[in-house]
């Protein structure tokens, strides 16, 4: 049985039962991770303001009731929800998007001044539509269709890569690469993987104390990045070729390549002074301009294009209160045509709707939850349950990871 079939079996059943660092860097890093249970929302007034400026060529919201409460499937159109669910047990789907995994981290020390952000991953059993702890892989990359992952053992960076089967939890067969690995992502059409390399494990993390003698880790940045390129591989026979790039101050210890939409190219993200600046590559390592609709999008905004490749999804745009709005623009010129509820932008559902993190009503603190969202509606279904933040600064709540559904 697949996801289509789990999901299709779900909603049958729901019918028949109607259910870069400066000078105070240290003390800035503390200073976030005390205000993570306290973050306040900007002033009611700014955005309100915000939002009548979208008046003017831009899709009007419609005035019906905010927000539906689902029980585990919300309509006859492939949607399952658990909103009593955080993290998640069950399958979460939404269209053309199923959350495939998700992952937390926390450093673990390797000495008195060095740590390394360990992932644990909960891997989709597409036979159960649960979620299972596994434990063995430091980075996992599902395909899409949700079947089949490309998995990196604990030990970074890695000198083969996994394919594994969701399904049996076995490694089908291993590819074997010549330079390290740290990081995988999978080409559009599956066919592909992009193996990020690097020559030290690219989570390193190092202590550092703020001017009141708090400590806390924080990721490497810039210099200290050992990142030295990527292989383009054909996963079906583990063919490829490995391409260099220059070394670069203004990325992270971490910063893994993408395909484009097309596959022709291969992006990252870069640190400026603009959120989700990203630097394009060909396929020989050698930097290029944007393809024309890919040069307005955020390398941070997980959505990015629709399916039809008619719109782009950026960042957060404006706060009132307890919600948020997103921007929606055309991809080929960066006009805003349209906002659509949710602070982060994850996944496409179809051309109109996309998963995204929104923060739960009533709170002042920052509580997010997966959310079903719609452009032209201020309509938001909540999708998993709430996020509860951690006062930790360097540990990662429950991180999504999704996969485009197929038959």
């Amino acid at each position: 049985m697949n996801v289509d079939e789990l999901v299709r079996d779900a909603l049958r059943e729901q019918a028949a039962e109607l259910t870069a660092p400066g000078p105070g860097f240290a003390d800035r890093v503390l200073a976030a991770r005390r205000r993570r249970r306290t973050r306040r929302l900007v002033s009611v007034a700014a955005a309100a303001t915000a939002v009548v400026a979208v008046a003017v060529g831009v899709p009007l919201l419609d005035t019906g009731k905010e927000e539906v409460r689902p029980a585990a499937v919300l309509d006859g159109n492939g949607v399952l929800a658990h909103p009593d669910q955080s993290p998640p047990r069950d399958l979460i789907a939404a269209g053309r998007s199923v959350l495939a995994a998700y992952y937390t981290a926390e450093p673990v020390a390797r000495s008195d001044d060095r740590a390394v952000l360990t992932r644990t991953y909960w891997l989709l059993d597409p036979e159960t539509g649960r979620y299972e702890k596994d434990d063995r892989w430091s980075f996992v990359a599902v395909a899409p269709g949700a079947r089949t992952a490309a998995v990196l053992e604990r030990e970074l960076p890695a000198r083969r890569i996994g394919i594994l089967d969701l399904a049996t939890g076995r490694v089908d067969r291993w590819i074997p690469v010549d330079r390290g690995v740290g990081g995988l992502a999978f080409s559009r059409d599956g066919g592909r993987l992009v193996a990020t390399t690097y020559g030290e494990h690219p989570d390193l993390m190092e202590r550092v104390k703020g001017s009141s003698g708090d400590e806390a880790w924080t990721p490497l940045f810039g210099a200290a990045s050992s990142r030295t390129g990527f292989h383009v591989l054909d996963v079906a026979d583990g063919r490829g070729s490995w391409s260099p790039v220059a070394r670069r101050r203004d990325i992270n210890g971490r910063q893994d390549f993408a395909f484009s939409r097309d596959g022709r190219l291969v992006y990252s993200q870069v640190i400026g002074g603009s959120d989700g600046l990203q630097r394009f590559h060909d396929l020989a390592g050698k930097e290029v301009a944007a393809p024309a609709d890919e040069r307005h999008l955020r390398s941070d905004v997980g959505a990015r294009l629709s399916p039809d490749g008619s719109l782009a999804a950026l960042g957060l745009t404006a706060e009132a209160k307890d919600k948020s709005w997103s921007a929606i623009r055309d991809p080929r010129t960066g006009e805003e045509v349209a906002r659509v509820r949710g602070a982060q932008l994850l996944a496409w559902v179809d051309d109109r709707r996309l998963i995204a993190w929104e923060r739960a009503p009533g709170a002042e603190e920052y509580r997010p939850r997966l959310v079903l969202v719609t452009i032209g509606s201020e309509k938001v279904v909540p999708l998993s349950g709430v996020r509860e933040p951690d006062e930790a600064f360097d540990t990662v709540e429950w991180e999504p990871v999704f996969a485009e559904r197929r038959a």
